[in-house]
């Protein structure tokens, strides 16, 4: 059975991952990045972001857009990705930088910082990227909605994704009254009410409208090591 018959009796078009990537290789490029990033609209915590260079024609059944899998088989992809990646750079931005200069530029830096790392490892010869334009040295792709239409910046969704979900659950074990375990630090009303009765921590970004207006209500455990 062809790809062609596959799509006629799903009904559907298939979606092909590693068009972009292919395009590339035949252009004669080797060293192709996927980059892309979470955590942009929680009340809480870092924006993380993932550049990750898989090897040449790689192939890995079942990775798409992070937000479309499950947090067990997000944990399996990442396993993998970790280990048969050429290489990973991850990078970070605090809730303290986020204030200062709003998550949209925030992601921007997180996202170089991230191509800085994976570099440092490997040099980037193309970089796919979901969404968000950049200006660097290296050439770029910007794809809308990436992360579904990329097996590069699938495997950096997941890579993302995970590093983050796992900060916050460690953030959950030293305040579990907002359930950071389960919410990621979204604006659920679980977390909503947590911040009403208990005040923010300090890694609440005080930037959103959400946090801003407790921003005087300063949580008792954060108190203690002021």
């Amino acid at each position: 059975m062809n790809y062609l018959e596959i799509e006629i009796i799903l009904g559907e078009k298939m979606e092909d991952l590693y068009c972009y990537e292919r395009e590339l290789i035949q252009e004669g490029k080797k060293v192709i990045a996927g980059v892309d990033e979470v955590g942009r609209g929680p009340l809480v915590g870092n924006v993380v972001a993932a550049c990750v260079i898989l090897p040449l024609n790689y192939q890995l059944e079942g990775l798409t857009d992070s937000k479309k899998l499950s947090s067990k088989k997000r944990d399996k992809f990442y396993d993998i990705l970790m280990k048969d990646a050429l290489a990973i750079g991850i990078g970070e931005v605090s809730p303290k930088i986020i204030d200062e200069v709003n998550i949209y530029q925030a992601t921007k830096l997180a996202m170089k910082e991230a191509i800085e790392k994976a570099n440092e490892k490997i040099k980037l010869e193309h970089i796919l990227i979901d969404a968000m334009p950049l200006e660097l040295e290296i050439p770029t792709t910007s794809i809308i909605k990436g992360d579904s239409k990329s097996l590069s910046i699938a495997a950096a969704s997941v890579i993302a994704k995970v590093t983050r979900d796992r900060e916050l659950c460690e953030l959950d074990k030293i305040y579990p009254m907002y359930d950071f375990a389960n919410n990621k630090g979204y604006g659920t009303k679980k977390h909503l009410e947590a911040i009403s009765k208990y005040g923010i921590c300090k890694y609440h970004r005080l930037s959103y409208a959400p946090v801003l207006k407790y921003k005087d209500k300063i949580n008792e455990i954060d108190q203690v090591h002021i």
